[in-house]
């Protein structure tokens, strides 16, 4: 049987992500925003049959297997828990969560569910990334001992931008870094060590960063 998704949140990557979806093949057969008008001209720019007025609906949909949450960082983890709680999927759009503990704690309900919670890190399943894995595995390259990674692009200079808003968990790491970091623990494991420094905007959030994680062995900076 075909997962039928949802859509929780209407921003601009819940568009791309539903054009992917169906021209994958995918159903997707509801969206749910805070707003009525919203959800139904969503679901009208998209054809998706059910436009719900609230988080809520959406999740209770019977018509909905996987709920794919596309909302600002600092409200994953509340609507994580609020699908998994209606004994749904989950594909929780990056970051995660904004620290640890909101992920462990949507770790443990999804494992006491019965039901997956996955964030939406897409660059771990490119094909390169899993030869990169084989070529690890393998020795081929020799020992490892140092990895390096950049992402640098420039960020929204408006300060009510989602990204310049520290309530909103805005900031260059948790929206951009976390790419070659994720990539860092994805070749490398858990670090057993971190020491990172930041250059902060006006609004308080971080515009760069720099950090270096320590492995057995390896650091990753």
């Amino acid at each position: 049987m075909s997962l039928r998704w949802g859509i929780l949140g209407t921003g601009g990557i819940a568009a791309t992500f539903v054009g992917d979806l169906q021209g994958a093949g995918f159903t997707v057969s509801a969206v749910g925003a805070r707003k009525t008008e919203t959800s139904r001209e969503f679901a009208d720019r998209f054809g998706i049959a059910v436009a719900h007025g609230s988080y809520a609906e959406l999740v209770a949909d019977p018509g909905v297997d996987v709920v794919y949450v596309a909302t600002p960082h600092v409200f994953h983890r509340e609507q994580a828990l609020l699908a998994i709680a209606a004994g749904k999927h989950v594909l929780v759009e990056k970051p995660f969560t904004v620290n640890a503990d909101e992920a462990r704690e949507i770790f443990t309900a999804a494992e006491r569910a019965g039901v997956v919670a996955l964030e939406a890190m897409w660059t771990r399943f490119l094909p390169q990334n899993q030869r990169l894995r084989e070529i690890l595995r393998s020795g081929l390259i020799g020992e490892r001992r140092l990895f390096t990674g950049t992402h640098a692009q420039s960020l929204p200079t408006d300060p009510r931008h989602r990204i310049n808003d520290p309530a909103l968990g805005g900031g260059a790491l948790l929206d951009l870094g976390v790419y070659p970091v994720a990539f860092a623990l994805d070749v490398l494991g858990t670090p057993t060590g971190v020491q990172a420094s930041a250059v902060l905007s006006d609004q308080g959030v971080d515009a760069r960063v720099a950090a270096v994680l320590e492995h057995e062995g390896v650091h990753a900076r």
